[in-house]
């Protein structure tokens, strides 16, 4: 591996740990990423002469620290702030040292519920996540979103800002806090991984590279919250779903639905980790919203087919979470699921009885499921007229044409002026 490339590994390894330390240390979030960066720099420039160190992270760290102190000291700006600093540091008895002896302290959990703090705009704690704790440049955050560089770089200033000004702590909530704060953290990593699994808008159906970030995030998260079972829920579930991923399209990037994948090519190994995750996120007391949702996907992943998925248990589990996290997303899956265990005409009625929900109203998954029952039943003017409403909702070109060839192969036309 060239020195590059050895840095780049360290760089994505440690940067979060990296941040987190230095944000703990200084309590300046700019100061300590221009820092890191520096560090970063500082290491090209070394270790191609000297070799990587034995524990590259700690050398990091050592640098960044010091030029973090450098930097404080030129301005007097931050003067005040590093005499109080080091005044804190003193009464605590743990003045931080000039080196580091042994590894790089890990403080990210502090970092996730900074980034996720309830304060911050919802749109703001995503960005933030992955441009803190993941490292992603900001044209590569905002290429995870779909936007412009240069709104996500305003997103993130204002996320900074806010944090800044509104003088955000940070640390990891106490123990009668966390049941709070964690489904903040949790849902800014979810939320992460479906817009990487199924994008909201584009060419594609689905962006490996978000996906797999919220997932390797949602590891550091459950090694640092190991006795939280929604945590471990929470992977489960990222797991269960992203073992589909090379089945869910098609050479071509269109869609192939559930029951035309070729299961031989979903992630066996990750599978059967996320089923050993949800035995401990469903162990120990009341079940959480991601361990069901999990349990869920578990089902459908060791199905050798959809007509011999346990479509009973997927109701029942359904049900539960119908009381844990009622929403009309969730009443959309379990009248689906209705149509699998008692026919489509039970589905049809259950998803009619949903038709004046606004937040469905422009759902394209709303009206998919309403067109293939109706299509089930026979009701072929009323199942083009909801296909149709597909089309107008679908947000990427594969979803689109999915529709299209729905239409086509139910010889229902493609537009209003087709018979």
């Amino acid at each position: 591996m060239s020195c590059a490339a050895s840095v780049e590994a360290v760089f994505r390894e440690e940067r979060g740990r990296l941040l987190a330390s230095l944000v703990h240390r200084f309590g300046d979030l700019d100061l300590a990423e221009e820092v890191t960066s520096e560090a970063i720099e500082a290491a090209l420039v070394h270790w191609p002469a000297d070799g990587v160190p034995a524990r590259p992270g700690a050398w990091l760290l050592t640098t960044a620290r010091r030029k973090a102190v450098d930097r404080l000291r030129r301005d007097q700006a931050y003067a005040a702030r590093l005499a109080v600093l080091q005044v804190e540091a003193e009464r605590a008895g743990h003045a931080p040292p000039a080196d580091v002896e042994g590894e790089l302290p890990d403080e990210r959990l502090q970092l996730f519920f900074t980034c996720a703090h309830p304060a911050l705009g919802a749109e703001d704690r995503g960005a933030l996540t992955l441009r803190c704790l993941a490292g992603l440049s900001t044209p590569e955050v905002a290429r995870a979103f779909l936007v412009p560089p240069a709104t996500m770089a305003q997103r993130i200033v204002r996320a900074k800002r806010k944090i800044r000004e509104a003088r955000i702590p940070f640390r990891v909530p106490g123990r009668d806090e966390l049941p709070e704060r964690l489904p903040g953290v949790l849902q800014v990593l979810y939320s992460i991984f479906t817009e990487g699994y199924a994008a909201s808008s584009g060419p594609h159906l689905q962006r490996i590279g978000p996906a797999e970030e919220a997932i390797r995030l949602a590891r550091i998260l459950h090694g640092l919250l190991p006795a939280e079972r929604e945590t471990a829920g929470l992977l489960a579930l990222m797991l269960l779903v992203h073992a589909r991923r090379g089945a869910r399209t098609g050479p071509d990037g269109g869609i192939v639905l559930m029951d035309d994948q070729d299961r031989g090519r979903w992630d066996r190994a990750m599978i059967e980790e996320g089923a050993r995750l949800v035995v401990t996120a469903l162990d120990g007391g009341p079940p959480g919203p991601y361990g069901v949702q999990a349990a869920i996907a578990a089902l459908h992943d060791e199905a050798d087919t959809v007509a011999a998925t346990d479509w009973p248990q997927i109701v029942a589990l359904y049900d539960v979470l119908r009381v844990l996290a009622p929403s009309p997303v969730v009443a959309l899956n379990r009248a689906v699921a209705v149509a699998m265990r008692d026919g489509p005409e039970a589905g049809l009625a259950l998803l009619d009885e949903l038709a004046g929900e606004p937040r469905l109203r422009a759902y394209g998954p709303y009206a998919t499921a309403r067109a293939d029952l109706l299509g089930r039943l026979g009701r072929r003017a009323e199942a083009r007229s909801a296909w149709l409403e597909a089309l107008a909702s679908a947000g990427t070109e594969p979803e689109r044409e999915l529709v299209r060839r729905r239409l086509r192969e139910e010889g229902l036309g493609t537009s209003g002026s087709d018979a």
